[in-house]
């Protein structure tokens, strides 16, 4: 009959095991990684200066917005999604997220400014021009009927809008100098 010597167990050994990440997590990753690697060479110069890259990829990624979308491109923009791996994204991404914002904001002041103009170049002029002054008493009424009457007097004439471009930009002055009034009840 054999007998088997059995060592007891050392206590402190540690049994370890190499946990691998999640290949489909680090593909969805690098997919994140890479769209905003994209977004980020759509952005003019100063923009991108302003999200506080590091210089690497600063310099990285200025090459990549002066290179057509073809292979080299994308090699170049692999070659950012590396080295952003490395970095924080966060804070790259809450400075994109406020450009968005503020390009979502200006958006929204310059199609209230085109409709006040639409409404004060309208057949029913008078009455727009009743509602601007009360939403902004601070304008100059008589500037404001003077620019009208010019600008509807060129586009009855089919004459180039200076007048209206020089509305609208009384318009942008008003509306960024002071806010609407709201009503007191």
């Amino acid at each position: 009959m054999a007998t088997f010597i059995t060592e007891a167990p050392d206590e402190d050994f540690e049994e370890t095991w190499a946990i691998r990440p999640n290949k489909t997590q680090l593909k969805r990753d690098i997919a994140v990684l890479q769209a905003l690697c994209e977004e980020i060479t759509q952005l003019s110069p100063t923009h991108i200066n302003n999200l506080g890259l590091p210089d690497e990829i600063l310099v990285a990624i200025i090459e990549a917005t002066k290179m057509p979308v073809k292979s080299a491109r994308k090699r170049q923009l692999k070659f950012i999604n590396g080295l952003m791996r490395q970095v924080d994204i966060e804070p790259i991404q809450e400075q994109l997220n406020k450009l968005k914002t503020q390009s979502v904001h200006s958006n929204r002041e310059l199609h209230q400014l085109e409709s006040w103009r639409d409404k004060l170049l309208s057949e029913n002029s008078k009455q727009a021009l009743t509602d601007f002054i009360a939403d902004y008493p601070s304008a100059d009424i008589q500037q404001l009927r003077q620019l009208i009457r010019n600008s509807q007097k060129e586009l009855a004439q089919n004459k180039p809008p200076k007048s209206a471009r020089l509305l609208f930009r009384y318009l942008r002055e008003i509306l960024a100098s002071n806010q609407p009034e709201t009503p007191t009840e």
